[in-house]
């Protein structure tokens, strides 16, 4: 399945900007900064880069949808479907 690249335009950007809050959570270790702030901002990322995925794979599936057409689901491989959305739980 290959994604629209306007489609994945919105999700490139949240990458994006989770890549510069990673950024910052290196920069915080570096300086030195508590523990606590550093987790809570890792916590942050690591929401940002799961959301990122699941909208990958949800605009994957809507796409399969579109494509099947009227078969409902019987142009989808669902047990594909299914592995995606479990490689990011």
């Amino acid at each position: 399945m290959e994604l629209e690249p306007t489609d994945i335009k919105p999700i490139i950007t949240r990458m994006k900007r989770a890549n510069g809050h990673l950024a910052s959570v290196i920069r915080m270790m570096e300086e030195g900064s508590s523990c606590e702030d550093v987790l809570t901002q890792l916590a942050a990322v690591n929401k940002a880069i799961s959301r990122a995925g699941y909208a990958i794979v949800a605009t994957g599936l809507q796409q399969c949808l579109t494509d099947a057409g009227n078969d409902g689901l019987d142009g989808v491989d669902v047990k594909k479907m299914e592995k995606l959305f479990l490689a990011l739980a």
